[in-house]
């Protein structure tokens, strides 16, 4: 069917069930985000803000906050799309199958943008940044975000809807010194189309134009953070999935403007001109701190008559940016696969925080004719995968070869690295990348966008067994006696809180002392650790701990370690310095007055009774 606008969307959601209306009056500085996150843990329905204190526009999040929902949203139209993306990766299949493929022209004929008259709803009313919704999410957020953005530019040599850029990037609306009303901050992150658009418009020295959508069908919002090739135009995919024509007009500024959204943000940013921005509580579970980015001067503000904004909430997965990645998983099946000859899966581990951790699984037939296996093909597209997309902003890449095991899988942590730590070489499979950059919101590195990068290979058959437990006779020396095991070869140690980061050549010194001359063939990782009880919790906490905190240049060490030719290694365990560091970004915490109130939202008779 296809929605022709949020509100139709919102109709459907709540005739069906999946809707919670919150009459009550709500503060947007952090309420709302407390209620967003609790009902989300619970696996409840989008939430509809009815009274948003100082604002006379209602707020609705939560919206994909479930896999099972967002296909529920896409019901008429998710088959379809898969099978376009099919299509693309292997078009000789609509020749085979012509009556099977049939169905999808219409699909297709509904990708084309639809230039429309400028009477459009989105031209009803104009209003200020301050009119709207200030949602501040965490505690130490620099401002009120623009959470679900849809930002819109367009290629200056090449202008126009099909060459446009349509991408989410958080916006921060006030607060550090941005003049209030006119002045918002676009922050966005490496490897993003915005960042070619605006490269060229710095060297023409000219102003980029940037419209930012909000609200609208839902197809939108989920074109502008599907990673789509360069040179694709999102609004193209938008139309496709919500089976409705992009809509879209200039004003009399020449702004490109949804004719669908509910608000629509102009504005220019000019040439190296920045702004402090931040900080943010992000996706890592860790607040991103405050650095300069590109200043954005405030033009309009359009909404439609009956507005509303739309807003999410990020914080350590999972989130609801955790289902829009699934969502984004069950669209485009193995087309990522099919893009990198010899990959069969690969698996940017949500619970690390997507871009620190990523498994992978790939063909190893370089030399069928020899009896042993080891990394070679798999290392061929390690570098492959690190030079893709996003997936090149991954810090710790671990890939295995098909074959080994048929029933691996990259969705399950443990059983993943559990075929890892069995097979690895720690002496020749690791290879390190330096200098180079990893995610923008990862402050684990040298400096913003900086950081290094750890192949861990592994191929053929198994090399050890893997300790379940720690043997009666293992000890370590004191301060570090507090240990406990992970899972199947992994230890974590807790290192005691006064020891600082300085001190980390002398905590290695101990431990290679004590354990050089030990037979620990059965521990082939150790992680030092903050807490050791909360690291060795579950799989969930140990890859937010070990990965998000540590740099493999700068925290990667091991027993009986060399170097040889420039390449390094290890005869004993790996040990991985996954404690916080002085450098690091605080942790995201909940204001516990807050909570307080949320809880009471959630008694007999409150807005929450039955749902959290």
């Amino acid at each position: 069917m296809g929605y022709p606008s949020l509100q139709a969307c919102i109709a459907d959601l709540e005739k069906n069930g999946h809707l919670l209306r919150v009459k009550d009056e709500v503060d947007p500085y952090l309420q709302m985000a407390a209620i967003h996150l609790r009902v989300f843990e619970h696996g409840g329905p989008a939430i509809l803000f009815e009274n948003v204190k100082g604002s006379k526009f209602p707020a609705l999040s939560n919206l994909f906050g479930t896999l099972d929902r967002s296909k529920f949203i896409f019901r008429d139209t998710l088959e379809q799309i898969k099978t376009l993306i099919e299509l693309k990766n292997d078009p000789l299949k609509a020749i085979k199958s012509p009556f099977k493929y049939a169905h999808v022209g219409m699909t297709a004929v509904s990708a084309l943008p639809k230039k429309v008259s400028g009477s459009s709803p989105i031209s009803f009313g104009k209003a200020k940044i301050s009119d709207l919704p200030q949602i501040v999410n965490w505690p130490k957020d620099g401002g009120p975000f623009v959470t679900m953005p849809q930002v819109y530019t367009e290629d200056i040599d090449k202008p126009g809807i099909m060459n446009a850029n349509l991408g989410m990037y958080r916006i921060q609306m006030g607060g550090n010194i941005y003049e209030q009303n006119r002045e918002i901050g676009l922050h966005y992150q490496l490897h993003r189309g915005i960042g070619i658009h605006q490269t060229k418009a710095n060297a023409k020295g000219q102003p980029l134009k940037v419209s930012i959508f909000v609200g609208g069908p839902p197809s939108h919002p989920v074109a502008a953070v599907m990673p789509l090739p360069e040179g694709l135009s999102e609004m193209t995919f938008a139309g496709a999935l919500g089976k409705r024509r992009f809509r879209y007009f200039y004003d009399d500024e020449g702004f490109c403007i949804s004719a669908d959204a509910d608000f629509v943000i102009t504005g220019t940013v000019m040439p190296h001109e920045n702004k402090p921005e931040g900080p943010f509580g992000d996706h890592l579970g860790y607040y991103s701190l405050k650095h300069p980015f590109p200043l954005m001067k405030v033009h309009n503000v359009y909404h439609k008559k009956d507005a509303t904004w739309s807003f999410t909430v990020v914080g350590r997965p999972p989130q609801e940016d955790t289902s829009f990645g699934a969502l984004i998983h069950e669209i485009t099946g193995p087309g990522i696969s099919e893009e990198i000859p010899g990959l069969h899966a690969v698996n940017a581990v949500d619970a690390a925080g997507v871009h620190p951790l990523l498994f992978a699984i790939g063909s190893e037939r370089y030399t069928p004719y020899l009896n042993e296996r080891k990394p070679q093909e798999i290392l061929t597209i390690a570098n492959h995968i690190l030079g893709t997309n996003q997936l090149s902003l991954a810090k710790y890449l671990f890939i295995a070869a098909k074959g080994d095991d048929p029933n691996l899988s990259v969705k399950d942590i443990g059983g993943f690295l559990k075929h890892i730590l069995e097979r690895v070489d720690l002496t020749s499979d690791l290879h390190f990348h330096t200098n180079t950059t990893i995610d923008t919101l990862d402050y684990s590195g040298s400096g913003l966008n900086s950081g290094s990068k750890l192949v861990v290979a592994a191929a053929g058959a198994i090399r050890r067994e893997l300790w379940s437990e720690l043997p009666a006779d293992f000890d370590l020396p004191r301060p570090f006696e507090k240990c406990k095991m992970v899972m199947p070869g992994i230890l974590a140690v807790e290192v005691p809180k006064n020891i600082k980061q300085s001190d980390t050549p002398l905590i290695f010194e101990i431990l290679e002392e004590h354990l050089s001359d030990k037979q620990l063939d059965g521990l082939p990782l150790m992680v030092l650790c903050d807490d050791a009880d909360f690291t060795a919790q579950n799989p969930n906490n140990f890859v937010w701990v070990t990965f998000i905190r540590s740099n493999p240049s700068h925290d990667v060490y091991g027993i009986n370690s060399f170097t040889e030719h420039k390449h390094w290694g290890c005869k004993g365990p790996l040990i991985i310095d996954a404690r916080i560091k002085p450098h690091h970004a605080p942790v995201l915490e909940k204001d516990p007055e807050v909570e307080k109130l949320v809880d009471k939202m959630g008694e007999k008779g409150g807005a929450l009774y039955g749902i959290i």
